[in-house]
């Protein structure tokens, strides 16, 4: 089997040397990196620490909702063009695929940023992804210029950038809910936002937290992922963080996603998996444990971006289901 790019990086003992000085000096567009751009009017100063602000109380949706989807295209700059693709809850009779530009459902719906994987595109996720939209959640999917399958000058440095480009993607999908004639007019809850992402795509979610924290973004849900490249360095206002590795993972070892764990500084939990891989509960071939982890984070969005502290409390039996996983409850 050819060897993982992403295992490769980590097997190199200079990567993380590298990839933190190119986090600094390296960015398509403006020409500043994340980190290095102006904070929007009353974020929190980075590397500060904040107090803790409680979850607005609220009622996620109890139902499920039929899911549309559609592509959007834009680029950073030079080349970094980023392809776009958006799940969505949708009018109609949930369950069967996702109707390509179906008409949005009424109501506003929190937004959740995903990043793929290395050789990864967002179609891969789709199973995972679908769930969170069919829960009442708009899923926005960007596919990284230098990272994803069929890339024409494939970099696995290019991670660092992505949580730039994330944020980028981020900025123009919540404009849309003031765009006239857009059909998400109207339907993002652009103040309840989450960033997820697996295993290089983890890395992505991680850095939105750390050296290019996006102060819009209040969750995170790392799959198989580790801080490898933008540290540890958490800051802004406290975001909860769910984590979701599983122990015989053979390209991002359980303990690295770990240790990133075990230094977020917000209310968080870690849904280990014993017996869980790379991807198997995460691209479908593992379906129970796919049920898990959807159950679990579904529950975890609910809380975060809908304040629905009876999802937080449902979240525990979630994860306990089947005896698959194990959770270290810290949220």
């Amino acid at each position: 089997m050819p060897r993982h790019p992403l295992r490769a990086a980590l097997a190199a003992a200079t990567v993380t040397t590298a990839l933190a000085a190119t986090l600094t000096g390296c960015s398509a567009g403006s020409g500043r990196s994340v980190a290095e751009r102006p904070a929007p009017a009353g974020s929190p100063t980075p590397g500060a620490t904040a107090p803790a602000s409680p979850t607005p109380a609220g009622v996620a949706p109890n139902r499920r909702f039929a899911v549309g989807v559609r592509e959007l295209s834009y680029n950073r700059g030079g080349d970094r063009r980023l392809p776009v693709t958006v799940w969505y809850p949708a009018d109609g009779a949930p369950g069967g695929s996702p109707d390509r530009n179906a008409r949005v459902a009424d109501g506003r719906f929190p937004v959740v940023l995903f990043s793929h994987g290395l050789t990864g595109r967002p179609s891969d996720y789709r199973t995972l992804l679908v769930r969170w939209s069919a829960a009442g959640f708009v899923v926005v999917a960007p596919s990284y210029p230098h990272t994803s399958r069929g890339a024409s000058d494939f970099q696995v440095l290019d991670v660092v950038n992505q949580p730039a480009d994330a944020s980028f993607v981020l900025t123009r999908v919540l404009a849309l809910d003031r765009e006239a004639g857009d059909p998400l007019r109207g339907h993002l809850a652009v103040d309840r936002v989450a960033a997820a992402g697996h295993s290089a795509g983890g890395v992505t979610t991680i850095g939105l937290f750390t050296a290019g924290r996006d102060a819009r973004l209040d969750a995170g849900i790392v799959l198989a992922g580790t801080a490898l490249g933008v540290g540890t360095a958490f800051s802004g206002a406290a975001a909860p963080q769910l984590f979701v590795h599983g122990e015989r993972d053979d390209v991002v070892a359980y303990r690295a996603g770990k240790a990133a764990y075990d230094r977020v500084p917000w209310p968080k939990a870690m849904l280990t998996l014993p017996d869980g891989d790379h991807v198997g509960a995460l691209l479908g071939s593992d379906e129970q444990a796919l049920d898990v982890v959807a159950g679990t984070t579904v529950e975890f969005l609910r809380w975060t971006l809908y304040g629905d502290d009876r999802a937080l409390r449902r979240l525990p039996t979630q994860a306990a289901r089947g005896g698959l996983a194990t959770l270290d409850d810290r949220l």
